[in-house]
């Protein structure tokens, strides 16, 4: 990747956030085009630069989010630690990510309705690949015999349900920071998985 290239993915992805952040305070349908250049002292011309419309704007903040988990959690998975380590360094990874990206994954609720069957398939098959990436920890756990035998796919849905539910939860205010939160809940979810 050239320069050039490396300068207009960084500005590709700081619009992304702060759009996000916008639409995420003022929901899709009421927020223009117009307040999204100007919260980012752009030109709405030069933000058509970037992107085609609003709606390419959020599919592409989705397909960074995504894209950015899987790449966390690949790069965990090959670690040479523990299975039981890197699961827990996994969901530490997941929920502080989470927590930074607030804004993007709130934007991920019914996402049908925005979105055309194409992209929705190019979505899912990206958390369909994250969550895969779970489901092979959880099996590499239960082989080393140090995770219960259980429904894989079950114990992996409860899992991620009670990560992102953190997001509704976590203050920034309260005693622990977003790392310590995530090392907190990593461990008590474990909990379900290892062989005591």
């Amino acid at each position: 990747m050239s320069l050039r290239q490396k300068k207009i993915a960084k500005k590709k992805e700081d619009i992304l956030r702060t759009a996000v952040s916008i639409l995420a305070e003022k929901g899709y349908q009421g927020t223009t085009m117009e307040e999204i250049a100007s919260s980012l002292l752009m030109t709405k011309g030069s933000v058509y630069y970037y992107f085609k419309d609003k709606q390419d704007l959020l599919y592409q903040s989705q397909l960074m989010l995504l894209q950015q988990s899987l790449i966390n959690i690949k790069t965990i998975q090959q670690e040479n630690l523990p299975v039981v380590d890197r699961f827990k360094k996994a969901m530490v990874a997941h929920i502080t990510y989470l927590l930074d990206e607030k804004s993007g994954f709130e934007m991920m609720v019914k996402l049908e309705q925005i979105f055309s069957t194409e992209q929705l398939e190019e979505i899912f098959q990206l958390r369909n690949d994250y969550e895969k990436c779970f489901d092979q920890l959880i099996l590499e756990g239960i082989n080393d015999e140090v995770f219960e035998t259980v429904e894989i796919t079950i114990v992996r849905n409860t899992i991620l349900g009670a990560m992102n539910w953190v997001t509704q939860w976590y203050s920034p205010e309260g005693k622990k920071d977003a790392t310590e939160i995530a090392e907190t809940v990593s461990d008590y979810l474990s909990r379900i998985l290892v062989i005591k």
